[in-house]
C-alpha cells in the first residue's frame, strides 16, 4: 500500500511530535515555518525540504497527502482553509480555531474540497478515558447526575515569554491552549452544554497575558446534569492534577493524575474497570508538560481513515463543539484583569 506523504506547518515545540510520527506511519515530505531558522533545523533533523511561504510549498510539493497545522492557535482556520483548498487534508492541532464561526468556515472548505478536516484531542486516548467512555455507553453508571473537573496546572512567566502564547489574537484564552482537551472530554462523554455561570480572574500574570489564569464555571448539560469546572495555570512550580469525577446512578468514578492519566477511584454497581493499559507519558518540553502524548494514535487513525475508509476517532464537528462550549463560557465569563 502506497505510504501517505505529510508536511508540516508551523515549527514550534509540537512539530517535532508530529514529525516523530509522520516518519512511523508515511514520508515527512516537507516543512514550514515564517521563521527560517526553525524551518531548515526540522528540515534538517528529518532530512526533508523546508519553505518559509506556504503557498510555495503547497504549489512545490505535489504529492503532499495530509498537512499538520501547527501554528498559533488563531491561525488554525486561515492555514487549514489553505491547505484544503490546494487538495490536501489537514490535520489541525487543538484548539480546532478559537471562534466557531472559523471552524464553520473549515467544515466548509473541507466539504467543498471533498477533503478529511482531522481535529486532535488526544486525551480521548488515553486508557482510563477510554474505559469509562464505554462504561457510560454501555449504560453501567445508568443517569449521570453531575461531574467536576479539575484543571490545576502551571505556566509561569518563562512560558509565555517571546510567544504568540498569551495574547488574545492568536493564543484565545486558557481554556484554549491548556485545556481544551478537557472540555472536549466533557462534550465527549457527558453531552453537550445548556448553560453556564463563570467568573474568571488574571492573579498571577497581570501585564503577562491578555486574558484570565483562573476560572471557575458551573455548568448545566442538555441531559439534566450539572458540573463544575475549576481551573487555574497557577499551580506553585509545576501540574498538579487533570482530573475528572462522575457522580451517577449506579455508581461514582474519578479519573485523576496530572493528565487524566489515572483511574484514580471507582464504586460501580456490579461492575468494575479492570486490566487497564499503560498510557503514553505526557508531551514534555522541557520546563513545563502538557496533556498525554497520544499523537501515535492520532496519526493511527489518519492513516486507517485514509487507507481503509475507517471512521474519525474525532470528527470535525465534535473539534467545533469545543470551541462553541469554550466561547460559551468566555461570553458568560466576569473577567478581572486588574491590579
Amino acid at each position: 500500500m502506497t505510504k501517505i506523504n505529510f508536511a508540516i506547518i508551523g515549527c514550534g515545540r509540537i512539530a517535532e511530535r508530529h514529525a516523530k510520527h509522520m516518519v512511523r506511519f508515511g514520508n515527512l515530505v516537507a516543512v514550514c515555518d515564517n521563521v527560517e531558522a526553525k524551518a531548515k533545523a526540522l528540515a534538517i533533523n528529518y532530512n526533508t525540504h523546508y519553505y518559509t511561504d506556504i503557498s510555495v510549498l503547497l504549489s512545490s510539493e505535489n504529492a503532499v497527502d495530509v498537512v499538520a497545522i501547527c501554528t498559533p492557535n488563531g491561525l488554525h482556520a486561515m492555514h487549514a482553509i489553505q491547505v484544503l483548498q490546494a487538495g490536501c487534508h489537514a490535520l489541525v492541532e487543538k484548539p480546532m480555531a478559537i471562534t466557531v464561526a472559523d471552524c464553520e468556515a473549515m467544515i466548509t472548505a473541507a466539504k467543498i474540497a471533498n477533503k478529511h478536516l482531522f481535529a486532535i484531542k488526544q486525551n480521548r486516548y488515553n486508557p482510563p478515558v477510554v474505559a469509562v467512555k464505554k462504561a457510560i455507553d454501555a449504560h453501567q453508571l445508568g443517569r449521570i447526575y453531575s461531574i467536576q473537573l479539575s484543571c490545576f496546572w502551571n505556566r509561569n512567566a518563562d512560558y509565555y515569554q517571546n510567544s504568540w502564547k498569551g495574547t488574545m489574537p492568536l493564543d484565545g484564552g486558557t481554556l484554549f491552549t491548556q485545556f481544551s482537551h478537557f472540555i472536549d472530554l466533557l462534550y465527549w462523554m457527558i453531552g453537550d452544554v445548556k448553560q453556564v455561570k463563570v467568573i474568571t480572574k488574571n492573579l498571577a500574570h497581570k501585564g503577562i497575558i491578555d486574558f484570565e489564569d483562573t476560572g471557575v464555571i458551573a455548568l448545566e448539560f442538555d441531559n439534566g446534569a450539572i458540573g463544575t469546572v475549576n481551573y487555574t495555570v497557577n499551580s506553585y512550580q509545576k501540574n498538579m492534577e487533570g482530573s475528572l469525577t462522575i457522580f451517577a446512578e449506579k455508581g461514582t468514578v474519578k479519573i485523576g493524575g496530572q493528565y487524566l492519566n489515572e483511574l484514580e477511584y471507582q464504586n460501580i454497581q456490579d461492575f468494575s474497570i479492570e486490566n487497564l493499559p499503560k498510557g503514553n507519558t505526557a508531551n514534555n518540553y522541557g520546563t513545563y508538560e502538557g496533556s498525554m502524548s497520544n499523537h501515535d494514535k492520532v496519526y493511527e487513525n489518519v492513516v486507517d481513515v485514509l487507507q481503509n475508509g475507517a471512521p474519525m476517532y474525532t470528527t470535525a464537528f465534535e473539534a467545533m463543539k469545543t470551541v462553541e462550549i469554550i466561547d460559551k463560557i468566555y461570553k458568560a465569563a466576569t473577567f478581572t484583569n486588574k491590579a
